[in-house]
Protein backbone atom coordinates (compact mmCIF):
# COMPACT_ATOMS: atom_id res chain seq x y z
CA UNK A 1 0.00 0.00 0.00
CA UNK A 2 1.57 3.32 -0.62
CA UNK A 3 2.30 5.80 1.89
CA UNK A 4 0.16 8.45 0.87
CA UNK A 5 -2.86 6.67 1.24
CA UNK A 6 -2.94 6.34 5.27
CA UNK A 7 -3.08 10.27 6.35
CA UNK A 8 -4.44 11.78 2.59
CA UNK A 9 -6.44 9.92 0.39
CA UNK A 10 -8.56 8.54 3.70
CA UNK A 11 -9.71 11.83 4.34
CA UNK A 12 -11.31 11.01 7.97
CA UNK A 13 -12.23 13.64 10.10
CA UNK A 14 -10.38 13.02 13.84
CA UNK A 15 -13.02 10.36 14.76
CA UNK A 16 -13.22 6.78 13.23
CA UNK A 17 -16.83 6.58 13.19
CA UNK A 18 -17.25 10.14 11.75
CA UNK A 19 -18.16 10.68 8.01
CA UNK A 20 -15.76 10.72 5.16
CA UNK A 21 -14.37 14.50 4.19
CA UNK A 22 -14.15 15.74 0.94
CA UNK A 23 -9.91 15.75 0.96
CA UNK A 24 -8.84 19.50 0.47
CA UNK A 25 -6.85 20.25 -3.04
CA UNK A 26 -2.84 20.52 -2.91
CA UNK A 27 -3.75 24.28 -4.53
CA UNK A 28 -5.84 26.99 -5.66
CA UNK A 29 -8.55 25.94 -8.13
CA UNK A 30 -6.98 27.73 -10.83
CA UNK A 31 -3.19 27.09 -10.29
CA UNK A 32 -3.28 24.94 -13.17
CA UNK A 33 -4.49 27.04 -15.88
CA UNK A 34 -4.18 27.27 -18.60
CA UNK A 35 -3.72 23.60 -18.64
CA UNK A 36 -6.67 22.84 -16.60
CA UNK A 37 -8.96 25.62 -16.31
CA UNK A 38 -10.70 26.26 -12.63
CA UNK A 39 -13.81 25.64 -14.04
CA UNK A 40 -12.92 22.19 -15.11
CA UNK A 41 -11.36 21.69 -11.52
CA UNK A 42 -15.12 23.33 -9.92
CA UNK A 43 -16.94 21.45 -11.72
CA UNK A 44 -14.75 17.97 -11.37
CA UNK A 45 -13.18 18.30 -8.05
CA UNK A 46 -16.45 20.48 -6.65
CA UNK A 47 -19.26 18.44 -8.07
CA UNK A 48 -18.37 14.98 -9.01
CA UNK A 49 -15.59 14.33 -6.35
CA UNK A 50 -17.57 15.60 -3.87
CA UNK A 51 -20.95 13.73 -5.15
CA UNK A 52 -18.51 10.52 -4.55
CA UNK A 53 -18.14 10.96 -0.82
CA UNK A 54 -21.49 12.21 -0.74
CA UNK A 55 -22.58 8.66 -2.12
CA UNK A 56 -20.10 6.75 0.12
CA UNK A 57 -21.33 8.37 3.44
CA UNK A 58 -24.67 7.46 2.84
CA UNK A 59 -23.85 3.97 1.48
CA UNK A 60 -21.88 2.78 4.16
CA UNK A 61 -23.83 4.69 7.19
CA UNK A 62 -24.79 1.78 9.79
CA UNK A 63 -23.07 -1.20 7.54
CA UNK A 64 -19.94 -2.67 8.73
CA UNK A 65 -17.91 -0.55 6.64
CA UNK A 66 -18.66 2.22 8.60
CA UNK A 67 -15.42 3.64 10.01
CA UNK A 68 -13.01 1.84 7.68
CA UNK A 69 -10.12 3.35 5.99
CA UNK A 70 -11.12 3.55 2.27
CA UNK A 71 -7.72 1.27 1.22
CA UNK A 72 -10.09 -1.62 3.74
CA UNK A 73 -13.15 -0.51 2.17
CA UNK A 74 -12.04 -1.00 -1.55
CA UNK A 75 -10.26 -4.28 0.04
CA UNK A 76 -13.78 -5.26 1.20
CA UNK A 77 -15.70 -4.66 -1.78
CA UNK A 78 -13.44 -5.55 -4.72
CA UNK A 79 -14.80 -8.56 -6.56
CA UNK A 80 -18.48 -8.20 -5.12
CA UNK A 81 -21.17 -7.68 -7.14
CA UNK A 82 -23.30 -6.87 -4.12
CA UNK A 83 -21.28 -4.08 -3.03
CA UNK A 84 -20.32 -2.39 -6.36
CA UNK A 85 -21.70 0.77 -5.44
CA UNK A 86 -19.79 1.16 -2.27
CA UNK A 87 -16.55 -0.24 -4.47
CA UNK A 88 -17.23 2.63 -6.96
CA UNK A 89 -17.63 5.36 -4.51
CA UNK A 90 -14.33 4.38 -2.48
CA UNK A 91 -12.39 4.01 -5.07
CA UNK A 92 -13.25 7.16 -6.63
CA UNK A 93 -12.69 9.25 -3.80
CA UNK A 94 -9.17 7.36 -3.51
CA UNK A 95 -8.48 7.51 -6.79
CA UNK A 96 -9.21 11.42 -7.51
CA UNK A 97 -7.09 12.28 -4.70
CA UNK A 98 -3.99 10.23 -6.07
CA UNK A 99 -4.95 12.16 -8.86
CA UNK A 100 -4.88 16.09 -7.58
CA UNK A 101 -1.82 15.58 -5.65
CA UNK A 102 0.29 13.64 -9.16
CA UNK A 103 -0.07 17.18 -10.68
CA UNK A 104 1.68 20.47 -9.51
CA UNK A 105 1.95 23.81 -10.79
CA UNK A 106 5.00 24.22 -12.43
CA UNK A 107 5.18 20.29 -13.19
CA UNK A 108 6.97 18.49 -15.67
CA UNK A 109 10.36 18.38 -16.56
CA UNK A 110 13.25 15.56 -15.37
CA UNK A 111 11.95 13.60 -12.77
CA UNK A 112 14.79 13.84 -9.36
CA UNK A 113 17.75 11.54 -9.81
CA UNK A 114 16.48 8.83 -7.66
CA UNK A 115 13.32 8.56 -9.42
CA UNK A 116 15.16 8.78 -12.90
CA UNK A 117 17.18 6.23 -12.30
CA UNK A 118 14.31 3.66 -11.65
CA UNK A 119 12.37 4.42 -14.52
CA UNK A 120 15.37 4.25 -17.26
CA UNK A 121 16.38 1.26 -15.94
CA UNK A 122 12.24 -0.17 -16.55
CA UNK A 123 12.22 2.35 -19.77
CA UNK A 124 15.51 2.90 -21.19
CA UNK A 125 14.36 6.82 -20.82
CA UNK A 126 12.22 9.31 -18.69
CA UNK A 127 10.72 9.70 -22.71
CA UNK A 128 10.26 6.30 -23.47
CA UNK A 129 8.46 5.86 -20.07
CA UNK A 130 5.94 9.20 -20.83
CA UNK A 131 5.32 8.21 -23.90
CA UNK A 132 3.88 4.55 -22.69
CA UNK A 133 1.78 6.15 -20.56
CA UNK A 134 0.13 8.78 -22.71
CA UNK A 135 -0.44 5.78 -24.71
CA UNK A 136 -1.86 4.37 -22.33
CA UNK A 137 -4.33 7.26 -21.39
CA UNK A 138 -5.11 8.05 -24.94
CA UNK A 139 -6.08 4.24 -25.84
CA UNK A 140 -8.13 3.73 -22.80
CA UNK A 141 -11.66 2.80 -24.05
CA UNK A 142 -14.40 5.24 -22.23
CA UNK A 143 -13.67 6.24 -18.48
CA UNK A 144 -10.85 5.45 -16.89
CA UNK A 145 -7.55 5.88 -15.63
CA UNK A 146 -3.51 5.44 -16.52
CA UNK A 147 -0.98 4.72 -13.80
CA UNK A 148 2.33 4.92 -13.14
CA UNK A 149 3.05 1.97 -10.79
CA UNK A 150 5.55 -0.21 -9.61
CA UNK A 151 5.65 -3.62 -9.67
CA UNK A 152 8.07 -5.61 -7.45
CA UNK A 153 11.37 -2.99 -7.95
CA UNK A 154 10.06 -2.22 -12.10
CA UNK A 155 8.63 0.47 -12.83
CA UNK A 156 5.28 -0.27 -15.77
CA UNK A 157 2.55 1.33 -17.07
CA UNK A 158 -1.02 -0.08 -16.35
CA UNK A 159 -4.49 1.41 -16.97
CA UNK A 160 -7.77 0.79 -15.39
CA UNK A 161 -11.22 1.16 -16.26
CA UNK A 162 -14.19 3.17 -14.82
CA UNK A 163 -13.42 3.08 -10.78
CA UNK A 164 -10.99 0.52 -10.86
CA UNK A 165 -7.48 0.69 -8.99
CA UNK A 166 -3.84 -0.68 -8.59
CA UNK A 167 -5.14 -0.83 -4.80
CA UNK A 168 -6.49 -4.36 -5.71
CA UNK A 169 -4.16 -5.59 -8.52
CA UNK A 170 -0.58 -5.54 -5.80
CA UNK A 171 0.69 -2.57 -7.58
CA UNK A 172 1.96 0.61 -5.78
CA UNK A 173 0.49 3.70 -7.76
CA UNK A 174 3.46 6.38 -8.07
CA UNK A 175 1.42 8.68 -10.29
CA UNK A 176 -2.10 8.76 -12.31
CA UNK A 177 -3.95 10.30 -15.16
CA UNK A 178 -7.57 10.36 -14.88
CA UNK A 179 -9.26 10.08 -18.31
CA UNK A 180 -12.66 10.31 -17.50
CA UNK A 181 -14.79 12.99 -20.17
CA UNK A 182 -15.42 14.94 -16.84
CA UNK A 183 -11.32 16.09 -16.41
CA UNK A 184 -10.91 17.50 -19.77
CA UNK A 185 -14.25 17.87 -21.79
CA UNK A 186 -14.73 21.80 -20.94
CA UNK A 187 -11.15 22.60 -21.63
CA UNK A 188 -9.92 19.95 -24.97
CA UNK A 189 -13.26 18.83 -25.74
CA UNK A 190 -12.64 15.21 -27.70
CA UNK A 191 -8.70 16.05 -27.73
CA UNK A 192 -8.06 13.62 -24.75
CA UNK A 193 -4.78 13.36 -26.56
CA UNK A 194 -3.70 17.05 -26.03
CA UNK A 195 -5.13 17.12 -22.56
CA UNK A 196 -2.82 13.96 -21.70
CA UNK A 197 0.51 15.22 -23.34
CA UNK A 198 -0.15 18.37 -21.68
CA UNK A 199 -0.50 17.09 -18.16
CA UNK A 200 2.51 14.81 -18.75
CA UNK A 201 4.56 17.72 -19.87
CA UNK A 202 3.74 21.04 -17.68
CA UNK A 203 1.99 19.73 -14.41
CA UNK A 204 3.03 16.11 -13.66
CA UNK A 205 4.27 15.86 -10.05
CA UNK A 206 7.30 13.38 -9.72
CA UNK A 207 8.04 13.89 -6.72
CA UNK A 208 4.94 12.86 -5.50
CA UNK A 209 5.69 9.56 -7.72
CA UNK A 210 9.61 9.86 -5.96
CA UNK A 211 7.57 9.53 -2.41
CA UNK A 212 5.21 6.52 -3.21
CA UNK A 213 8.58 4.69 -4.57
Amino acid sequence: MTSFSKNSISARASEPATPYILPPLPYAENALEPVISAKTIGVHYGKHHKTYVDNLNKLIAGTEYAGLSLEDIIAGTSGRPENAAIFNNAAQIWNHTFYWNSMKPQGGGEPPAALKKKIEASFDSVDACKNELSAAAVSQFGSGWAWLVLDGEKIKVIKTSNADTPLTMNFKPLLTVDVWEHAYYLDCQNRRADYVNAVLDKLINWDFALRNV
